[in-house]
C-alpha cells in the first residue's frame, strides 16, 4: 500500500469514531411532557404518543429524549413544572387540560402542544382554532358541549332518575363550564340536581358519603383531581351503589357505570402527529387545532347489574365496549 493511500485510510479511521462521537454528543430534540396526574395514570396515553412518534421516525433515546414531569392532580404544581421544562430549553411542550394555560404563561417561544384541552379559545390559548396565532395549538375537547348527551344518556339508562348528583371543583375553569351545562341539560329533563364541590383529595370520599340517599346517579366533572383519583371514585361509587357517569373512561373499567366523550388515546395519539410537525419546522401557530373524531361509549354490564339496572338493547348495540 503506498503511503499516501495508508495515511487517507489512517485519517478516515480517526475521523469515523470522532465523528461519531460528535453526533452522540450532539443535543438531541427534547419533548418536555407535562402530565396533570401521575405516570401511572397517563401510562397508556404516553405508550400511544410513543409509539406513534416512532411510526413518524422519532424514537425516544435514538434521536429524539423526553423530559417527564408530573403533577399528580396538584393544580398548583402545574407553572412550577412547566418553569422547569423551560428552563430546560426543551424544543416543545405537550400538556394536556388545566396544565396548558400555566405553560404557556412560562413562554412564549417554546412551542406547546395541548393533546387535550377545553375551549382553547374562551380560556385565551389560541385566537381561532383555523389559525391559533401564538406558540400553541394542539386538540380540542368541548367537555362543555358533551355535558348534554351524558345527561341524556344517564335518563336512558335510569328511566326513573329524578335527582342527579355533581362532583366537580368550580374553582378548575372547565369544571365550572361543565357545572353549567350540567344543570342546563337536566333542567330540560326535569331533573333535580345538587353540587358537591372538591378541591382536594379528602372532599372527594366526603362527597360521596353526603349524597348517599340524595342522589339517583352521579355526574363526575372533568378535573385533574378527578383524573388522578378516578380509580377510587369507582370503587367508592361502586361500593355506595350509586350510578356514576364518570369523566374518564378507565373508570368505568374501575367499575363505574359508563362513559361516553372523546377516546382520549386517540388524542394523544394525533398530539404526536402535532410534534412531528413542530420538530421539522413548522410553527404553531400555523398548525390549526384540532377537534375529537372518535367518540366512546362505554357500559360496565357488571356494575348494571350489581345495581339492578338492566341496559336497553339499543344502548348494548350503539356501545363501543361492553365491559362483563
Amino acid at each position: 500500500m503506498r503511503r499516501r493511500e495508508f495515511i487517507g485510510l489512517l485519517g478516515a479511521t480517526v475521523a469515523w469514531p470522532l465523528a461519531l462521537r460528535a453526533q452522540q454528543n450532539a443535543k438531541l430534540p427534547t419533548i418536555g411532557i407535562l402530565g396533570v396526574a401521575n405516570a401511572l395514570g397517563w401510562q397508556p396515553l404516553i405508550a400511544v404518543f410513543v409509539q406513534r412518534l416512532s411510526d413518524l421516525g422519532w424514537v425516544e433515546g435514538r434521536n429524539v429524549s423526553i423530559e417527564y414531569r408530573w403533577a399528580d392532580g396538584h393544580s398548583e404544581r402545574f407553572a412550577e413544572l412547566a418553569d422547569s421544562l423551560v428552563r430546560l430549553n426543551v424544543d416543545v411542550i405537550v400538556t394536556a387540560g388545566g396544565a396548558v394555560v400555566p405553560a404557556k404563561q412560562a413562554t412564549t417561544a417554546i412551542p406547546i402542544i395541548f393533546a387535550v384541552a377545553s375551549d382553547p379559545i374562551g380560556t385565551g390559548l389560541v385566537a381561532s382554532l383555523a389559525h391559533p396565532g401564538g406558540n400553541v395549538t394542539g386538540l380540542s375537547v368541548q367537555a362543555a358541549e358533551l355535558a348534554g348527551k351524558r345527561v341524556e344518556l344517564l335518563r336512558q339508562l335510569i328511566p326513573n332518575l329524578r335527582r342527579l348528583a355533581i362532583i366537580a371543583n368550580p374553582d378548575y375553569a372547565a369544571a365550572a363550564r361543565e357545572i353549567s351545562e350540567v344543570q342546563a341539560a337536566s333542567r330540560a329533563f326535569d331533573l333535580e340536581t345538587k353540587l358537591f364541590e372538591i378541591h382536594e383529595f379528602k372532599d372527594i370520599s366526603t362527597a360521596i358519603e353526603a349524597l348517599k340517599g340524595s342522589a339517583d346517579a352521579l355526574y363526575v366533572c372533568i378535573d385533574p383531581l378527578t383524573d388522578t383519583n378516578q380509580i377510587s371514585i369507582a370503587k367508592w361509587t361502586t361500593a355506595a351503589r350509586i350510578p356514576t357517569m364518570p369523566a374518564f373512561r378507565d373508570a368505568v373499567r374501575a367499575g363505574s357505570l359508563m362513559y361516553y366523550g372523546p377516546n382520549t388515546e386517540d388524542l394523544f395519539r394525533r398530539a404526536a402527529d402535532f410534534v412531528d410537525k413542530v420538530l421539522r419546522g413548522t410553527k404553531p401557530a400555523d398548525i390549526p387545532v384540532e377537534q375529537p373524531s372518535k367518540f366512546d361509549l362505554v357500559i360496565n354490564i357488571s356494575n348494571a347489574k350489581a345495581l339492578g339496572i338492566i341496559v336497553p338493547q339499543a344502548l348494548l348495540v350503539a356501545a363501543d365496549e361492553v365491559i362483563e
